[in-house]
């Protein structure tokens, strides 16, 4: 893309929900109708274009967030089909920093769900325009108003429709378009591609009308000439109201609503249209800020392909066939084939062997790519997700993205010495594309332990060790990972002096230690006074100091919201080692942790139980039994949605649990919330060994 004009016209969007909303069908219908694909690729029958992956296949599940391009009207639209599932909320984290909008899709029987939130509040983060589309409208107990309301409830949002549904459940049979006042049906012997435009019902007039009248008050502030016709009560057309939708989508004050039944081909070109109409272009959002690599001062580009060329990567995947695959948005300027680009985080320059426009997992060669596309390239061996690559002349530095810790973790072991290799390998990169998936030793037994956001998460993964990689390995039962924190502020002191003849060992350290608030993990503050230690001992001293933090005083976990000030120590003139001040910076962290009065912390989820009213009480009884903080009951037609915040060391074998307790009828969702302090008589009847 060489001039303003092209780069207007790129979309690049994500596709966000709960699990099993309708995410990657309504993906394959867009690929449908803009002829990306000849047939459309069904998640229940394991053959949707998006959802590639074995394990994707047959769980009916999105694992990985997959990208795509497509053409509709005069635009390119990137789509990245992001994960529902909690356990792979990085995938829509990483995914949600390089898009410029998401489309949000919610399901019209379970409305808002948990997972909903959560990555709603991720585009919050991001500040990403959105709109919303409310789908599976042919489904017995299908509420468009109820998902609207439940939008503005739990979201926090304002959304305003664009569209009413013709009926719901069996009676949905078509869409009233709020902006040109028609009804839209769908021919289902072409699956939707052949639709026409008929007068609204008289039976859908005066819903049509007020709707209407309340999508046009809510949108005229943000366009005076669509105000000015509203108090003249003039005739308002529909080239005033898309410019006005657009200003209110782009400004992140108003979300448009559509709905549709993807599986039953209906509605998913005007949600195309909405696309183009009101997701913002890369033009439409603020130049990206970083600061020089070599300094503090603040750095922006613009999205024009003239801009010295800076890229974000998010994404790194392992590829079968061409090796290490290493997704980036380019943010602006032009990268070409058989260039180098330079890696600002790891100050080193990387080869742009191969550029790739990835269709799922199949890929096509390009020459370029510039400001606003989402690619691939082949060639990069440091690079890892959230590392910047710039022009080498002008270097820049965009801020890392931040995941969450996991919270559960499994041993692994090889099967035989020779898969000993072979193993260590293959989890080092499943790291690399994953920075939610944790590798570590367990000094003590010699174990590999790998943790991840959850037994799915971790299942995933040890499948993909046997298929893809072709690793024989045992793997254990999963356990929770705990963590540590302080509560006081205390000082510590470290000492590490040894002398064995000719030059010895010295180092001095005094610091401090106290809860970090904000829910940050880890902070280092120097206070030393000048010369009191050389500075050239201060990487080692922070780096023992992070070595500490890995390992806590009452069951061995990794410590989290703890700040360390270096305060004092001393040195020699001769003595004076790396190693002797990495020692004694360790000694001086577990002095002042042990006297800070150190807790445990146990992950605590946030779960919601969607039961039938009679069995209700039945689980929620059983919730009580596990040190469940029961948050909310809300009725949902001839159901409870219980809401709740529970240990996770209490909720392994669950699911298996509840289907026992409501013959099969209910189900559940979880999701991480936040580390809390284990109750001292949970910890005093703790069996140490479950602790990493």
């Amino acid at each position: 893309m060489s001039s303003k004009t092209s780069v207007n016209h790129i979309r690049n969007i994500g596709i966000m929900a709960h699990i099993d909303a309708g995410k990657t069908t309504t993906t394959e219908r867009m690929l449908f109708y803009t002829g990306k694909t000849h047939r459309i690729g069904e998640v229940d029958d394991g053959a949707a274009t998006m959802d590639w992956m074995a394990q994707e296949k047959e769980r009916g599940i999105t694992i990985t967030s997959a990208a795509t391009t497509t053409f509709w009207r005069d635009a390119v639209i990137n789509i990245i089909d992001t994960p529902g599932h909690v356990d792979f909320t990085a995938e829509v984290e990483r995914s949600l920093r390089v898009l410029d909008g998401a489309i949000a899709i919610f399901c019209a029987v379970g409305g808002v769900e948990p997972q909903s939130e959560t990555v709603w509040h991720q585009a919050d983060k991001y500040d990403v325009p959105r709109i919303a589309y409310i789908n599976k409208m042919d489904r017995i107990g299908a509420d468009f108003a109820g998902t609207v309301q439940q939008m503005r409830d739990k979201l926090g949002t304002v959304p305003v429709p664009i569209q009413l549904p013709g009926g719901e459940g069996d009676q949905f049979d078509g869409i009233v378009d709020l902006i040109r006042m028609t009804y839209r049906v769908y021919d289902e012997a072409s699956s939707g591609a052949v639709f026409a435009d008929r007068p609204i019902p008289d039976h859908l007039q005066e819903a049509a009308a007020a709707a209407r009248e309340y999508m046009l008050e809510t949108i005229s502030s943000y366009d005076d000439g669509l105000m000015e016709k509203l108090l003249a009560d003039q005739p308002v057309a529909e080239n005033d109201i898309i410019p006005a939708l657009r200003q209110a989508c782009l400004r992140v004050a108003a979300v448009p609503v559509l709905c549709g039944s993807s599986y039953r081909n209906k509605g998913v070109q005007r949600l195309l249209d909405g696309i183009v109409d009101f997701l913002p272009s890369p033009l439409d959002k603020p130049p990206i800020k970083g600061h020089i690599s070599s300094s503090s001062k603040a750095a922006v580009r613009k999205p024009d392909a003239d801009e010295p060329f800076c890229g974000l990567a998010f994404k790194i995947m392992s590829d079968a066939h061409v090796g290490r695959l290493t997704y980036f948005r380019v943010y602006s300027g032009t990268v070409r084939t058989g260039t180098y680009v330079y890696n600002a985080n790891e100050n080193m320059k990387e080869r742009v062997a191969r550029l790739l426009r990835m269709h799922a997992n199949k890929r096509e060669d390009i020459e370029q790519a510039s400001a606003g596309d989402i690619v691939a390239a082949v060639g990069f061996r440091k690079t890892a997700t959230g590392h910047t690559l710039t022009d080498i002349k002008h270097p820049m530095v965009l801020d890392l993205m931040s995941f969450p810790e996991p919270v559960i973790s499994i041993s692994i072991e090889p099967k035989s010495r020779a898969d000993q290799e072979k193993l260590l390998e293959s989890l080092t990169r499943l790291a690399e594309e994953d920075p939610t998936f944790k590798v570590a030793t367990n000094e003590e037994t010699g174990q590999t332990i790998i943790s991840g956001m959850g037994e799915l998460h971790l299942e995933v993964l040890t499948e993909r060790l046997l298929r893809e990689f072709q690793v024989r390995a045992n793997v254990g039962t999963p356990w929770v990972s705990y963590k540590e924190t302080v509560t006081q502020k205390q000082s510590g002191e470290g000492k590490f002096i040894r002398q064995s003849g000719g030059r010895g060992h010295y180092g001095h350290v005094v610091l401090t230690v106290e809860p970090l608030t904000g829910g940050a993990v880890f902070a280092f503050e120097n206070n030393l006074e000048a010369d009191i230690i050389p500075r050239a001992f201060l990487p080692a001293i922070e780096k023992g100091i992070r070595e500490a933090m890995q390992n806590g005083v009452i069951a061995g976990g990794a410590m989290i919201g703890v700040k360390v000030t270096l305060t004092g120590g001393s040195s020699h003139d001769v003595d004076s080692t790396e190693l002797a001040y990495k020692v004694a910076a360790t000694m001086a962290v577990r002095d002042a942790v042990e006297k800070a009065h150190p807790v445990l912390l146990e992950p605590v989820m946030k779960v919601e139980v969607l039961a039938p009213e009679e069995y209700a009480g039945t689980v929620m009884n059983d919730l009580n039994g596990r040190r469940a903080h029961i948050t909310g009951i809300e009725p949902r037609k001839k159901t409870q949605a219980i809401m709740a915040r529970v240990p996770l060391a209490e909720m392994f074998g669950y699911a298996t649990k509840l289907r026992n307790l409501s013959q099969g009828r209910a189900v559940f969702t979880m999701e991480f919330a936040s580390y809390e302090p284990v109750p001292d008589e949970v910890l005093t009847r703790m069996r140490i060994g479950i602790v990493n």
